[in-house]
């Protein structure tokens, strides 16, 4: 799903498919290891515990500022808005939020900063 929209976005919210906090994190790490959960966008910003070098550049090169969020570490209404969908990248168009990347958008992406960026550059440019 690609949305081309002319409107100004105000900020962009990362959220990750795992809670965040040290139970969070070890319970995504013990499920990685089993095979039992994935999260498309972890795999593109991080490598190991550790964010990936070129995302950070990217995150510091971005015209609209991005968030990253656990699924525990967000708003009520962000919370509301993306339960069941997860990863995903989802637009605060003046309060209006929409999702820009999907959980399959993300796969597509690989592990690769480079397509994310590509595909994000479509949305936000």
């Amino acid at each position: 799903m690609l949305w081309i929209i002319a409107e100004t976005m105000d900020r962009i919210y990362g959220v990750y498919n795992a809670d965040g906090g040290i139970m969070g994190e070890l319970a995504y790490v013990w499920g990685k290891i089993r095979g039992t959960v994935h999260c498309a966008l972890c795999d593109i910003t991080h490598r190991g515990v550790s964010k990936k070098k070129q995302w950070k550049e990217f995150e510091n090169s971005l015209k609209v500022p991005i968030e990253l969020l656990h699924i525990n570490e967000q708003e009520s209404s962000l919370a509301e808005f993306t339960v069941g969908k997860t990863p995903c990248v989802v637009g605060d168009y003046s309060g209006e939020l929409r999702i820009v990347m999907s959980a399959d958008d993300l796969e597509e992406c690989g592990k690769s900063v480079d397509k994310f960026e590509s595909f994000i550059s479509k949305i936000i440019d």
